[in-house]
């Protein structure tokens, strides 16, 4: 008779059967450690008698031994064991299955289309109210479209990835970014260019929920999270230096989406391949016996249905508090983004065919700190990386504000991006953390939806602002949001072991 302890308090038995004619394989994997699981109740089992089925045992007092009458009761009687695969990898890595390394550069293609379409905005807006002869206020309206697009979005993925699956569920955000660049590259009137950036926030804010879930579960966690936003970033770089040279040769503002009509083109076939075989790959089938079992308990107990699972995401702290901090971080990064041209144009003199650059050098900055400066964030620890980089933010706004000339506030605003490219990702990597697995589609799908709508209401509140006072009302709003994200920053719980 072989007995194991488990803390001391409960003896699993198992025994051979008599019969050796059913063969039964032990398995050699490792029991994962109770203390990393949530509390699951056991019952202690009792003497010649079966846990699992109630049934009694014919007793052998010769030997001392118990056999079940049965080779199924034996099965039945054992403990859960788990075969070797089942033990390997239970945490997916970049390239653990193989397949995630192409899942990653997927997320990184749709990640840089994103970042074009949000960095080309500020470069065109001057070259849209000419065309449309609208004020900033009006203009603004298109933030509006995104960010009603965005909100939309938030309590619909989960929903939506449990009719579709993932592969299809991207595909689904493709089709709605394709029908609005389709929409803006027949430059139609004004009020459809509003709907247009409506399908775009939708869009985009589904595609974003999934991949971040998916970069946030895939170890090294910060790194891929990094590569990913770094990737927004490039093509946040990339975007002005095109939409510029585009308007500044005298060709309409909406040629521009020419090229993004055709990169999602590209995103929907790369999706469907990198993310067609995903459930079967997904985290669940890496986990022990053990883990499926808690899982299975708490997602039965606590999530009934969809929308009941958006209310226990909604009811976790971190999820509200998340929102709320991604909602300043996005407001302030596409609220510069987005003004800091018209406000070099009217308080600096700045040459509209040459300032547009600057916002290049904003967004080539957050493209180096999350390439680059993301990996200190697990050395010096998110949490405090996260404080550090927004105090220096705040600095750099400030100098972009009172330096007096161009040149100067072009270096500020360069780097302020390198500073605050890697709060995204560290966000992101310690939401995670804080969230249990069988909400954090839902939670960060919400924290990364309803959050990044901050992107739309930021810049539109700037606008209206702007119409009244002037576009150097920027950089106050900007550094009210930098404090929201440290007030939110400290409102976190403290970072633990994860225990489920």
């Amino acid at each position: 008779m072989a007995s194991s302890s488990l803390h001391g308090m409960f003896d699993i038995q198992s025994v051979a059967p008599t019969n050796p004619a059913p063969t039964y394989q032990k398995s050699q994997g490792k029991q994962p450690h109770i203390g990393v699981l949530p509390d699951i109740e056991l019952e202690p089992i009792k003497p010649g008698k079966d846990a699992s089925h109630g049934t009694y045992f014919d007793q052998q007092p010769k030997t001392g031994t118990q056999t079940p009458k049965t080779p199924n009761e034996l099965e039945m009687s054992c403990p859960p064991a788990h075969r070797q695969d089942e033990a390997v990898g239970l945490v997916q890595t970049w390239n653990n299955p193989p397949m995630n390394k192409w899942r990653i550069l997927c997320c990184c293609m749709i990640y840089f289309g994103n970042g074009l379409n949000d960095a080309v905005v500020g470069a065109l807006i001057p070259y849209m109210e000419a065309y449309y002869h609208n004020s900033h206020t009006i203009m603004s309206l298109v933030f509006v479209g995104n960010a009603v697009g965005f909100i939309a979005a938030a309590p619909l993925v989960t929903w939506v990835l449990a009719k579709l699956g993932r592969a299809k569920t991207l595909i689904y955000a493709e089709i709605f970014l394709i029908a609005a660049y389709i929409i803006l590259v027949c430059t139609p009137p004004f009020p459809l260019v509003i709907i247009a950036f409506f399908f775009i926030g939708y869009g985009a804010a589904t595609s974003l929920a999934l991949n971040n879930v998916f970069c946030a579960n895939i170890q090294p966690s910060s790194a891929v999270l990094g590569a990913a936003h770094g990737s927004y970033g490039v093509g946040g770089t990339i975007a002005p230096i095109i939409g510029t040279a585009i308007v500044s040769q005298g060709l309409i503002w909406s040629r521009f989406y020419f090229f993004l009509l055709g990169l999602r083109f590209c995103c929907v076939g790369f999706a469907a391949w990198a993310f067609h075989n995903y459930e079967e790959d997904s985290s669940d089938t890496l986990l022990t016996a053990l883990e499926i079992t808690a899982s299975r308990q708490n997602a039965a107990a606590e999530s009934g249905s969809k929308m009941k699972e958006l209310k226990l995401a909604l009811q976790n702290k971190v999820t509200i508090i998340g929102a709320l901090f991604i909602f300043a971080y996005q407001g302030a990064e596409v609220a510069v983004s987005g003004w800091i041209i018209s406000y070099l144009i009217n308080y600096r003199d700045g040459d509209p065919a040459k300032v547009g650059y600057v916002t290049a050098g904003f967004w080539a900055g957050i493209t180096i700190g999350r390439f680059v400066l993301t990996h200190a964030a697990p050395r010096i620890g998110e949490k405090n990386y996260v404080v550090g980089l927004t105090l220096g933010t705040m600095a750099l706004q400030l100098m972009a504000w009172l330096i007096p000339n161009v040149i100067g506030n072009a270096v500020a605003v360069s780097l302020l991006g390198l500073l605050l490219g890697p709060v995204y990702p560290c966000a992101q990597t310690i939401f995670s953390r804080l969230v249990p697995r069988y909400l954090q589609t839902t939670a960060i799908g919400f924290i990364g939806s309803a959050g990044s709508s901050g992107g739309a209401v930021a810049p539109f509140t700037t606008g209206i602002l702007a119409q009244a006072v002037g576009t150097w009302v920027l950089h106050p709003v900007a550094l009210v949001l930098y404090g929201a994200m440290l007030v939110c920053w400290f409102a976190l719980p403290r970072v633990n072991k994860r225990t489920e």
